[in-house]
C-alpha cells in the first residue's frame, strides 16, 4: 500500500500485567491513529523494567514508522520509561531546564531530588511538543517528550486522550485515509464462512481487508463482517457483492448507535403519512402525547416508569428522543421510577442498570407495593406531577385509561401519562427491533413478560426442539399472537 505509514504501540506497566488496571489507552490510540491513516501493526505490554522497555523501543523504533509509549512517566521508583528510551538508543537523561522551571511553577519546589522533579530528567536529545488546549487556546502545560519517532504519552487514560487529541495531527499520513463498510449477519459464522473467503480472496489483490467478528450474546445479529480499504469504490463493490452472496433475510440492519440516532430515527415516523399502517400511527400517537406532556409540565416534574420490561424499554427510548428533540442542549439526568418486583431477575436488575447509564437516568429505587411506592415518592419528590408509563389497554385493569388519566382518588395524586395505549405486543417489539433498542437478556429465552422469578417462566407457545434434540425457546419477538404474552405468569 502506496504511502504507507506504520504504529507500534507499548503499553507500560506491572498493574496491566497482573489485571490490576483495565488498559483502555491501546484502544483510544488504535482509533484515533485509524482515522488519521495510520495502520497500527503492533500493541506490546511490558513491564516497569528499564531493560524491557529499552530492547522494545528499540525493535519497534525500527519495525514502524511512529511508537508510542503509554505510562512510567510519573514521578514514583517504578516509573522508568524515560531512562528505558534513552538506553534503547544509547543516550543518557538529564534535566531538561524548560521542564525543571515548569516543575518548579507547578509543584513550588526548587529540590532536584524531590519525587516531582524525576519528570523533567528526559533523554538528552528529547524534544518537548506543546499542543493548544481548545478550552483555554493556550499551550498545554506539560508537554509531549519524543526521542526519534517514539513519542512517550502518560499512562493515565484522562491525560494520554486529552494530550493525544491536541498532538495528535503529527501523526496524520495526508496520503492515506482508510474507507470501511459492515454488514450485519444473522446466521452462524460456520454457515457462511466460505461465502467470506471468497469475497476476501477476490479482493485481496485490490487491498481490501475482510474481517469476520461473532457474536454470540448480541439480541441482533451473530456476525458482523468489515470490510476496509484506501479505495472506498473497492468498499461499496465488495460490501455489494458479500451482501448479495449471503443467504436470502440474512443480512439485517443493525444501529450500532440508536441513542446518537435517537431523534433522526424516532421522529422519521411522524413524517410517514400512512393512512393504513397501523404501527406508524401507533408510534405518532405516541410522540404527541410524550409531546403534550412537556407542554404541560416541566422536565424537572416528570419522571418515566422504568422496570427493565420491553414496554417500559421502548418507551424510555421514545421519551428520550422526544427530550432530545425538544431541548437539544439538555445533558442532565432523566428521572425514573423502579419499583422492584419482591423476587426480580438478576437479568433484569443487571438491565435496569444498564439502562440507567445508557440514557443518563437518576433512577428512584422502592420496593414494595405500587400504591405505597407512589406515596413515598410524592413525599420524597414532592415536585414530581407525572409519571410517563407504558401502559397498553390490552393491559389488565388499563382498557379506561385515557393519554392523560390522574391516580384513582385514594390514591397519591399524579398524572398517569400514557402514550403506548393504543399499541399491541407486537408493536414493542417492532419498535424495539427496528430500531435496534438493547433489551433484557430473558426476552431471548422465551420470557414474554416479566414479572417475579416465583411466578414467571417462558412462554410455552415458543418451546420447539432443536437440531440437537434439546427442549428450548424462541425469543420473545416471535410469538405470533400478542394475547398470549402472559401465559408465562402464574399471576
Amino acid at each position: 500500500m502506496s504511502g504507507q505509514s506504520t504504529a507500534g504501540i507499548i503499553v507500560i506497566g506491572d498493574e496491566i500485567l497482573k489485571g490490576q488496571t483495565l488498559d483502555t489507552n491501546s484502544n483510544f490510540i488504535c482509533k484515533k491513529f485509524f482515522t488519521l491513516g495510520v495502520k497500527v501493526q503492533k500493541i506490546s505490554v511490558i513491564c516497569d523494567e528499564v531493560d524491557a522497555i529499552a530492547d522494545e523501543v528499540a525493535l519497534f523504533s525500527k519495525k514502524f514508522t511512529h511508537v508510542i509509549t503509554s505510562g512510567g512517566i510519573g514521578p514514583t521508583h517504578d516509573d522508568m520509561t524515560f531512562e528505558g528510551v534513552a538506553k534503547a538508543f544509547g543516550l543518557k537523561t538529564a534535566f531538561h531546564p524548560e521542564l525543571v522551571q515548569r516543575i518548579t511553577d507547578w509543584f513550588h519546589t526548587t529540590d532536584m531530588a524531590s519525587p516531582e522533579m524525576k519528570m523533567a530528567k528526559i533523554p538528552e536529545t528529547a524534544q518537548l511538543r506543546f499542543g493548544i488546549d481548545p478550552k483555554t487556546n493556550k499551550p498545554s502545560v506539560y508537554p509531549l517528550v519524543s526521542v526519534r519517532n517514539v513519542y512517550m504519552f502518560p499512562g493515565i487514560p484522562n491525560l494520554l486522550e486529552k494530550a493525544f487529541t491536541m498532538l495528535g495531527d503529527i501523526f496524520q499520513n495526508p496520503d492515506v485515509k482508510f474507507h470501511t463498510d459492515t454488514l450485519y449477519i444473522n446466521k452462524d459464522e460456520a454457515s457462511i464462512a466460505s461465502i467470506i473467503s471468497d469475497v476476501a480472496s477476490r479482493y485481496k489483490d485490490d487491498d481490501v481487508v475482510i474481517g469476520s467478528y461473532p457474536n454470540l450474546t448480541n439480541s441482533y445479529y451473530q456476525v458482523k463482517i468489515t470490510i476496509e480499504a484506501t479505495n472506498p469504490n473497492k468498499v461499496q463493490e465488495a460490501h455489494k457483492e458479500m451482501a448479495e452472496k449471503m443467504p436470502e433475510g440474512s443480512v439485517i440492519v443493525y444501529d450500532l448507535d440508536p441513542l446518537q440516532s435517537a431523534v433522526p430515527a424516532v421522529y422519521s415516523f411522524m413524517e410517514n403519512s400512512s393512512k393504513d399502517d397501523y404501527f406508524i400511527q401507533c408510534v405518532q400517537g405516541g410522540i404527541r402525547t410524550i409531546e403534550a406532556a412537556l407542554e404541560k409540565y416541566p422536565l424537572s416534574d416528570i419522571c418515566i416508569g422504568f422496570n427493565g420490561g420491553k414496554d417500559c424499554t421502548a418507551l424510555l427510548h421514545l421519551f428520550y428522543a422526544v427530550v432530545k428533540k425538544k431541548y437539544p442542549k439538555f445533558d442532565g439526568k432523566l428521572q425514573a421510577l423502579y419499583i422492584r418486583s419482591r423476587c426480580r431477575f438478576p437479568e433484569v436488575e443487571k438491565f435496569v442498570q444498564l439502562s440507567r447509564d445508557r440514557y443518563n437516568i437518576e433512577m428512584l429505587h422502592y420496593d414494595g407495593r405500587i400504591k405505597e411506592c407512589l406515596e413515598t415518592m410524592v413525599t420524597d419528590r414532592p415536585n414530581i406531577k407525572a409519571v410517563i408509563m407504558g401502559t397498553r389497554a390490552t393491559d389488565p385493569y388499563s382498557a379506561h385509561l385515557g393519554e392523560f388519566s390522574m391516580t384513582d382518588p385514594d390514591w397519591p395524586q399524579v398524572m398517569r401519562v400514557n402514550p403506548m395505549l393504543q399499541w399491541h405486543y407486537k408493536h414493542v417489539w417492532q419498535f424495539i427491533r427496528q430500531l435496534s433498542l438493547p433489551y433484557c437478556s430473558l426476552y431471548d429465552r422465551g420470557y414474554t413478560s416479566l414479572g417475579s422469578m416465583d411466578n414467571t417462566h417462558p412462554n410455552p407457545l415458543l418451546q420447539y426442539v432443536d437440531r440437537r434434540g434439546i427442549l428450548t425457546y424462541k425469543p420473545a419477538y416471535m410469538l405470533e399472537s400478542g394475547e398470549h404474552e402472559r401465559d408465562g405468569r402464574n399471576t
